[in-house]
């Protein structure tokens, strides 16, 4: 199957890389010269234009984007809806609102162009382990694209599914998101608990490695957590800032819009917000009222 493949970072180059190999024809677009040349020593087709990509395509044609989520997903669809026709397939594998999802779909179902909203896991080693796939939308148009979602997942039958209409399959990959937030969380409490009395558990990387056998806590997560402290078991050089994509934001936000309790969630996130905090301003309040009730000590900087 031919598919055109527009943003060429490592996840894009990735995905591109695992369909080719799985048989289907693929031509890859990137604004930059770079990722273009990377894409190209893998032995994939690159075109310098979207125009170009999309003639490069038989009708009905699949395009799929790994673009940034914002202004740059409107602004690739702008560019690309007069170029395209009714019956051609656009497909969003970022991280997306969900709402921004079914806003863009709405508008291209009208020219007769199927968007479908996949949402996407796996990261840097889908390449090798395949990626877990979410698939929303239109359903005829994603039986249509069915074989190169086989292709990406871990296996044809499982790793992927087409979950619901229009925005279901980034609502489902923004949920994914947030759950992640709340294990890794509670990975990252247990190990500093477990560092703290290293006089105890001195080797918290072998118990991270007895952990992924047999352990009701064994996940992927804790793979990759048992391997990081092997390879840096005081996590030297690594600065206590945790970023966030702004899909936990998202989770956190749909919970309280739906009045569903998610204080896992919720509280994962209000940790990354406070590892930024380089002043810890409230921090400073809390020992100045200590002081003032209590007579407390102040420690100063």
């Amino acid at each position: 199957m031919q598919l055109g493949m527009i943003g060429l970072g490592r996840m894009g180059a990735n995905m591109a890389q695992r369909l080719q190999r799985g048989g289907h024809a693929v031509t890859g677009f990137d604004p930059t010269p770079e990722a273009r040349a990377r894409v190209a020593a893998e032995g994939i087709a690159t075109v310098e234009s979207l125009e170009a990509l999309v003639a490069s395509l038989d009708a009905p044609r699949a395009l799929w984007m790994m673009v940034p989520a914002g202004a740059v997903v409107d602004a690739t669809i702008d560019a690309l809806q007069p170029l395209l026709s009714a019956g051609d397939a656009l497909v969003d594998g970022g991280n997306s609102f969900y709402k921004d999802s079914q806003r863009r779909a709405e508008a291209l179902r009208e020219a007769g162009i199927a968007c479908l909203d996949v949402g996407t896991s796996g990261g840097v080693w889908g390449l090798a382990e395949g990626y877990s796939l979410m698939v929303g939308g239109d359903a005829q148009a994603a039986a249509r694209l069915s074989p190169l979602f086989q292709a990406l997942a871990p296996a044809p039958d499982r790793g992927w599914g087409h979950v619901g209409p229009s925005g279901a399959g980034h609502y489902a990959k923004m949920i994914h998101n947030g759950i992640e937030y709340g294990m890794m969380q509670a990975y990252a409490e247990g190990f500093a608990i477990l560092e703290r009395k290293r006089e105890l558990t001195p080797d918290i990387a072998q118990l991270a490695e007895i952990w992924r056998h047999g352990s009701v806590v064994r996940s992927w997560l804790l793979d990759l957590a048992a391997e990081a402290l092997v390879q840096n078991p005081g996590l030297g050089g690594i600065a206590p800032y945790v970023p966030d994509s702004g899909e936990g934001r998202w989770t956190v936000a749909e919970a309280i819009e739906l009045d569903v309790a998610a204080p896992v969630i919720t509280q994962s996130l209000i940790e990354r917000l406070r590892s930024r905090d380089d002043d810890a301003f409230a921090d400073k309040l809390l020992s100045a009222l200590r002081n003032a009730f209590g007579g407390h000590g102040v420690k100063r900087d």
